[in-house]
């Protein structure tokens, strides 16, 4: 139960967060997938677009509990009862992307990260291009903070920030990733 009760919390402040301000604030779940493949996930806020572009291996010392659905049977009624159902501890390979943009449309944020800390997934590159801004303010973390620890960042010369992306520094990167923040200011025209 304690694993569905974390889920819940999970998913009710995901919900929260898409209800304070539905037009300018975003938090969106995505798979990251291993297997060496680049892969490329985005969102939007108005006109303004975050593009988290990366390959990953590994993965497989995420943890995993395995539950039988007799303890799933009220929460998924669509599975037999009796059937075993692999579970990965809170979403396994779940990242989140949060979007959002100031209320006076001057600042377009991006986040992509995984919720539950530190990540066994090996990236061999990352990007994040902020697609209608100059990117003011970067950062990356190996490890996310989860119950009263610190993030814990990557080295100034793992990453690079450019205009308008974050990418990996080649040979320099040591493929832990677990969040990546982005914050850009908008480019808007003079009349």
């Amino acid at each position: 139960m304690q694993l569905f009760g974390k889920m819940s919390l999970l998913l009710l402040g995901i919900s929260m967060s898409l209800c304070v301000s539905a037009e300018q604030t975003k938090v969106v779940e995505f798979n990251v997938k291993p297997g060496g493949v680049v892969h490329t996930f985005s969102e939007k806020v108005s006109k303004y677009e975050c593009i988290f572009t990366y390959a990953s291996q590994g993965g497989t010392n995420e943890v995993c509990v395995v539950l039988i659905t007799r303890t799933l049977k009220f929460y998924l009624l669509l599975i037999p009862a009796g059937t075993t159902v692999k579970y990965c501890s809170a979403l396994k390979q779940q990242w989140l992307m949060s979007v959002g943009l100031s209320e006076d449309d001057q600042l377009f944020s991006c986040s992509v990260w995984r919720p539950q800390g530190k990540s066994y997934l090996f990236f061999t590159q990352f990007k994040a291009e902020l697609k209608g801004t100059k990117i003011e303010y970067a950062n990356a973390f190996s490890e996310t903070a989860v119950t009263g620890q610190r993030d814990v960042p990557l080295k100034p010369d793992e990453f690079t920030v450019g205009e308008s992306t974050v990418t990996q520094r080649d040979g320099k990167f040591s493929a832990q990733l677990s969040k990546l923040t982005v914050i850009g200011r908008t480019r808007h025209e003079e009349l």
